[in-house]
């Protein structure tokens, strides 16, 4: 069976995702792998789905038991032979499992790192062939990463110790290139294809707020989500006790996570919000790392995080089954000293670090947090920024933050583009190119050495746009460059240069009119408005949609499983938009594959013919 097959019989897909189809041959073919891939894009079928390929098993190294059950649940409901081997298992439930792996009953096995290096297991590895191993929230073997466990350092003991060398594959969400070096190097990964599919993710919506009552705020937000799934986000213990005592008494269904409660504790309130019993999740970032619950609508960051790797990580639990969700950073001045004082008094993953490592990761936490302060400060796109951290070019203007809401408008740029392109057209009379930031410094009226030098403060356009930010005429230069009105080189030092299409802004005299952040502040950017919000997911049949949802309610509860291993709500949304009769329909619905046709056909096509004879009845 070919991994189109499996894609379809298994999952329930017709079509792979951007990267998934190229990191799954290149592990096919033996090759190590690196890939970067946002929440919600399908990391976990890069590596599921050569798993049911290959002869012999994968493990799954996973940093947290509950990202192993929720993988396993979904798997086993899917069809796939799989198991998780941890600390919630009684040494005579591990044992079971290993001997049922070396049965060859299991094609996939999760483990937790410090498992690896055990002698029973290398023993097991020795005498069962292990075709892959694959790291999961592979950014923590990273002690630059903003969530370095050092029992990742574990993994790569553990493949030094076997006789043969299995395929290694590595994936994660948040990873600045710094990071990704990191993993490459730490894995040994040989000679890996690596790929980035891009951190964007249309379907969030980013909010800042600088409140004068977070509480309030946040009543707001949740008020306006009531009957939706949502995790806040605090910094502290306190915090957190104190937000989640507060919205249970102000009506809401509210549950805490934090590691001062006692385990039993903590693991009840976890399957109470994944299985929809609780609505609210109020938690400090211990919290939600390997959790698969899709259908979180919104994230509220009580506190703001230390760093953009976490606020992106954490914020990204929102959407993960591609409907639109919001994400809100409550922010205040308190904020940034809370998590000074974190930083400076974390011992936190320090292992045998010697005390200059330990100040080198402290500066580097530092250098993160002001990153992570002068995103609650900017007047740009908030997207943009977030992208431009992790090293990925984006528009300027996303229409879906609220900055962009905000802070935008649209404005004529006719006369500054005349003068840019006029400016470029009297360095050519002079046979002189330069870069973008020479030609703006020149525009803006700049006197600094090399423009005196090469005589430059005697051109006419000298000067000319020294009314507005040298910020503005960077971007609008920026723009004049992507639609070709003036072309950049490719050379280790890259010249603006005259195109075929600037004459229509010289000669012709073409009006043109972009997004731009209003000029309160200075600003930086790049580009034109792209896409805008994504549209509203909100299936066009509510009545059946409800009625599904019950039907999926009920079968989750008799398999002890949380509601979206069944059916994630895109898929109940598709079956809206479809309304299938039959199973053969019901396997064209996306997200069902063989197994849950088998297992869920009959009832979900009862629903919908149900539902379908009673409109035709009142018709």
């Amino acid at each position: 069976m070919d991994k189109n097959a499996i894609l379809s019989q298994y999952f329930g897909y017709c079509q792979f995702r951007e990267g998934q189809a190229e990191l799954i041959d290149n592990i096919l073919a033996g090759r190590d792998v690196l890939g970067i891939m946002p929440t919600g894009s399908g990391k976990s079928l890069c590596f599921q789905i050569p798993a049911l390929m290959q002869k012999g098993i994968t493990l799954v190294v996973s940093p947290l038991i509950s990202l192993m059950k929720d993988q396993v649940s979904a798997l086993v409901q899917a069809g796939v032979r799989a198991a998780y081997l941890n600390s919630s298992l009684t040494p005579g439930q591990q044992v079971e499992v290993l001997r049922r792996a070396a049965n060859l009953q299991y094609q996939i096995i999760y483990i937790a790192p410090e498992r690896l290096v055990s002698d029973a297991f290398i023993q097991f590895a020795e005498a069962t062939s292990i075709a892959m191993v694959t790291v999961d929230e592979a950014h923590c073997v990273s002690q630059w990463g903003q969530d370095f466990r050092p029992n990742y350092l574990k993994i790569v003991a553990f493949i030094e110790r076997l006789s043969y060398r299995p395929v290694i594959s590595a994936f994660t969400a948040t990873a600045t290139q710094e990071v990704r070096d990191d993993i490459i190097s730490i894995l040994k990964l040989k000679d890996p294809f690596a790929i980035t599919t891009g951190f964007d993710r249309e379907n969030l919506s980013y909010r800042v707020i600088k409140p004068a009552d977070k509480y309030h705020s946040l009543l707001e937000i949740t008020k306006n989500n009531r009957d939706k799934s949502g995790i806040v986000y605090c910094s502290t213990r306190k915090t957190v006790e104190e937000v989640c005592t507060n919205l249970c008494k102000s009506g809401y269904s509210a549950t805490r996570y934090h590691a001062g409660l006692p385990d039993d504790e903590r693991y009840k309130n976890q399957d109470d919000f994944i299985f929809d019993r609780s609505k609210v999740m109020v938690a400090t970032n211990a919290f939600g790392m390997g959790i698969d619950k899709s259908n979180v609508s919104y994230v509220v960051h009580y506190n703001m995080p230390k760093s953009i790797e976490s606020y992106y990580q954490e914020a990204g639990r929102a959407g993960r089954d591609g409907e639109p969700a919001e994400c809100v950073l409550l922010y205040s001045g308190q904020d940034v000293r809370t998590n000074l004082f974190l930083i400076e008094s974390n011992q936190d993953n320090s292992g045998d670090l010697s005390e200059e490592m330990r100040e080198a990761v402290r500066q580097k936490d530092r250098e993160r947090l002001r990153s992570m302060t002068f995103y609650c400060s900017t007047t740009d796109c908030l997207r943009q920024y977030i992208l431009q951290y992790f090293g990925e070019k984006s528009k300027n203007y996303c229409g879906n933050c609220s900055n962009c809401n905000t802070h935008f408008e649209t404005i004529d740029i006719t006369s500054e583009a005349q003068k840019i392109v006029a400016c470029v057209y009297r360095l050519t009379e002079r046979s002189r190119s330069f870069g973008k930031n020479m030609i703006a410094d020149i525009l803006h009226g700049s006197k600094n050495e090399k423009v005196l030098r090469f005589h430059l403060d005697t051109l006419s356009t000298h000067g000319v746009l020294s009314g507005i930010s040298i910020h503005r005429i960077r971007t609008i230069l920026d723009y004049l460059i992507e639609n070709e009105y003036l072309l950049l080189t490719s050379d280790e030092f890259p010249v603006v240069t005259l195109s075929d299409r600037s004459d229509e802004i010289i000669e012709d005299l073409k009006s043109l009119t972009m997004k731009l952040p209003k000029e309160i502040k200075p600003v930086s950017p790049s580009r034109k408005k792209s896409a805008g919000a994504p549209a509203d997911g909100t299936p066009a049949d509510s009545t059946l949609f409800d009625l599904l949802k019950n039907q999926r309610t009920q079968l989750a509860a008799a398999s002890h499983v949380p509601a979206y291993i069944i059916f994630t709500d895109a898929t109940l949304k598709d079956m809206c938009q479809k309304r299938p009769l039959t199973i053969e329909e019901f396997l064209e619905v996306s997200g069902v594959g063989d197994t849950k046709a088998k297992k869920y056909g009959k009832v979900f096509t009862e629903v919908i013919r149900g539902y379908v004879s009673l409109r035709l009845a009142g018709a």
